[in-house]
């Protein structure tokens, strides 16, 4: 019966994999959107399709791409929407200081850390914990933690698939939480600022927006990861029978020891400048009359980023001789830079897209009618959000990335819930749950490949439905929890980060 069932599993998961692979390359999919805008705009403005706005009273109508003054605003704007996109300057301005931090080992050197002091007894918590964390650069998490995580567990005599569960539910699965502002937090931060603009062009969306939540969701991430990994994953997992024989782990060398300590010295000391021009009514940062939220800090926040990076990663490679030189930093720079290639590229074709879809009012009549519809059957409140956490997670299946899904929701749904009642940064954080819920279960993930390769080093027999099987609890339990965590917030009232409240307009 078993063999029956995973062989029924696996049959699944084939029809999943194969609809992933058969998608186009994300640019083509918002090419062919921003293609797809334009002959539904004309379509629409030939049938006069209009909505009226219901908090001001406004008539909208469609506006159709394929008359002549379309053609020329689509002409005239490519290079306006894609330089103008919010994304593409936040993501390239915070990579600056994460790349020289990564760059210079800091950022694995500081997840090793964590992990090697750790007690044996805190191990599994100690992982999930850094992987929450890694998320100040993802594939540092990926590359680095998830396996280092099986060859720790090993070495401790524990079953190594475990371990690499354990990191990988921390770096993947608790997506939506972080102790810091991590490098997606911008990404997000600019697409539901450029949908949130359909409703409201005055309104501001920090990076920090979710911070709170995500907060709170780090802890929880790190209890229920540890709990999943340690009651219900390792015990079904069983003794490790394999051939692979645990190694000695890599302990830190007094030249890294040196350098995280002058890095810790460098950040407290930005910390500290950071406070003394941000906290006092006539500080630097303050803007005169406005309160700290207002402040140049918070809407510069991504300036604050890169940073928080950069000093503590140039201080680190300087201690410890990975930065010899400016030519050093430099390159570290531009390293972290031509990674994003396939992101530039990915941004060119999204911001025609979400630029066509704007121009058009298409977006604005959707939500307008959407809202209307959702407050006429009565979903909205708790119930609305919580059916929005499926939808996330059942379109992550079959998208992997997060920028690029929430670049075709945004425009959608960020409107739609401020005419019902929702901030934008709510919006964005349930999106972020159910995105993070099925990452762990996924094939279309990007990095799925690589932790399947992982594991196959302990088994050659191991593959996706091992993978899939495995971190399937983390991402039930994982759902329950973050629901009942939403619907408490939700509760109380709380505001999800600075600036970030539940309700729009904001009291």
């Amino acid at each position: 019966m078993t063999d029956k069932k995973r062989s029924l599993f696996s049959r699944s998961l084939d029809v999943v994999e194969k609809v992933g692979n058969a998608l186009p390359h994300p640019a083509t999919i918002f090419a062919l959107l921003a293609f797809l805008v334009v002959i539904i705009s004309a379509i629409a403005a030939a049938f006069d399709l209009s909505a009226v706005h219901p908090g001001t009273g406004e008539s909208f109508a469609v506006r159709s791409l394929l008359t002549g003054e379309g053609i020329r605003w689509m002409f005239e704007n490519v290079e306006h929407n894609f330089v103008a996109f919010p994304p593409l300057g936040l993501v390239l301005v915070a990579m600056i200081g994460i790349g020289v931090a990564e760059g210079s080992g800091l950022i694995t050197v500081l997840i090793r850390a964590l992990v090697l002091k750790a007690p044996k007894r805190l191990i599994t918590m100690a992982l999930v914990a850094a992987g929450v964390i890694s998320h100040l650069a993802s594939e540092a998490g990926y590359v680095v933690l998830i396996p280092l995580g099986a060859v720790i567990f090993l070495a401790l005599g524990r079953h190594p698939m475990a371990g690499l569960a354990a990191a990988f539910a921390g770096v993947s699965g608790g997506f939506a939480a972080n102790f810091l502002i991590g490098s997606v937090d911008p990404v997000l931060a600019g697409l539901t600022q450029t949908a949130a603009e359909i409703i409201d062009a005055d309104i501001r969306i920090n990076v920090a927006v979710n911070f709170y939540f995500m907060f709170a969701s780090a802890i929880m991430v790190v209890i229920v990861g540890t709990l999943v990994t340690e009651k219900i994953v390792e015990p079904r997992l069983g003794k490790y029978e394999g051939t692979e024989e645990a190694i000695e782990l890599e302990r830190l060398t007094a030249t890294e020891r040196r350098g995280m300590l002058w890095a810790g010295i460098s950040i407290v000391a930005v910390l500290g400048a950071f406070l003394l021009t941000v906290l006092p009514e006539n500080g630097l940062l303050r803007i005169p009359g406005e309160t700290v939220l207002h402040s140049a800090f918070f809407n510069g926040m991504i300036t604050a980023i890169m940073i928080f990076f950069l000093i503590p990663g140039l201080v680190y490679g300087i201690v410890t001789g990975s930065i010899r030189s400016d030519k050093d930093g430099i390159k570290q720079m531009i390293s972290s830079m031509s990674h994003m290639a396939t992101y530039i590229v990915l941004v060119f074709f999204a911001a025609q897209f979400v630029y066509y879809f704007g121009y058009s009012n298409l977006g604005l009549i959707i939500a307008i009618e959407g809202a209307t519809f959702l407050g006429d059957i009565g979903l909205t409140g708790i119930p609305l959000m919580l059916a929005f956490i499926l939808v996330s997670a059942f379109i992550n299946m079959f998208m992997g990335s997060a920028s690029a899904k929430w670049a075709i929701m945004a425009p959608v749904f960020v409107p739609m819930f401020m005419l019902l009642g929702y901030h934008p940064a709510l919006t964005q954080m349930v999106f972020r749950i159910g995105d993070s819920l099925t990452n762990v279960i996924t094939p279309m993930m990007s990095y799925f490949a690589l932790i399947v390769a992982f594991a196959e080093k302990y088994d050659e027999d191991y593959g996706i439905g091992t993978i899939i099987s495995t971190m399937l609890p983390y991402s039930v339990v994982l759902g329950l929890a973050w629901t009942l965590l939403l619907i408490a917030w939700m509760m109380l009232g709380l505001p999800v980060g600075p600036d970030g409240p539940l309700y729009y307009p904001a009291g």
